[in-house]
């Protein structure tokens, strides 16, 4: 009783130093710092009671302030990647898990049925490249896209090249490899109607997704 006591506490603390109230309607929300704080403190709470640990509070707390570490540290690492990926069709978004998505049309990326990197993105890419150096704590993920015209086979492969053009380019502008992983998904993830020409230009597409880490030093 006396660790729900205080884990509710922490929670209840952290939920109050990280409410911002929006001016206009007088909502409250948390801010990423404080959400991740409170999934820090759940988190950190279930280990030690996992373990059979009789601290569990203090390990609520422990993971609370790490979490808020990575929370602020995502966000500003969002706010950074908008500012720079403003005005070049890359958007940035970051997602309810805590990371952030940044989706790369392919009209900007690569020419028609091709893998090779349009030189005038490549200054777009070297922006990318010196945040994900900057913020060097974090894994990314590359997902190569594509539509439906082509063979099921082809489409998978033309995806392939292009995720690992994106991640060659990252690696040699200094982005460890160890940190990128490259999956591909030819035309089975579309977002848009394969049957029009503005939906097929959404669905040619690489997606990079800046994951969380799990602390920060």
């Amino acid at each position: 009783m006396r660790n729900t006591l205080m884990i509710a506490a922490v929670a209840s603390g952290l939920a109050l130093s990280g409410c911002a109230t929006d001016p206009y309607t007088g909502q409250q929300t948390l801010n990423k710092s404080a959400l991740g704080a409170l999934a820090g403190a759940a988190g950190g709470a279930t280990i030690s009671k996992a373990t059979g640990g009789d601290k569990t509070g203090r390990d609520a707390a422990i993971g609370a302030a790490l979490g808020a570490g990575v929370g602020y540290y995502m966000d500003r690492q969002a706010k950074q990647l908008q500012q720079q990926m403003a005005g070049t069709g890359v958007t940035v978004t970051p997602n309810a898990n805590g990371n952030i998505d940044l989706v790369m049309p392919g009209n900007i990326t690569f020419s028609f049925d091709d893998a090779s990197l349009n030189p005038s993105f490549r200054p777009t890419l070297d922006k990318l490249a010196s945040t994900m150096n900057e913020y060097n704590q974090n894994t990314i993920t590359i997902a190569g896209h594509t539509d439906s015209k082509g063979t099921d086979a082809y489409n998978m492969k033309l995806s392939r090249d292009r995720a690992y053009a994106v991640a060659n380019y990252l690696s040699a502008r200094g982005v460890a490899s160890n940190r990128i992983n490259v999956v591909a998904y030819g035309e089975s993830r579309p977002v848009a109607d394969n049957n029009s020409d503005y939906g097929r230009q959404q669905n040619r597409r690489v997606e990079l997704t800046v994951n969380a880490p799990n602390s920060v030093r």
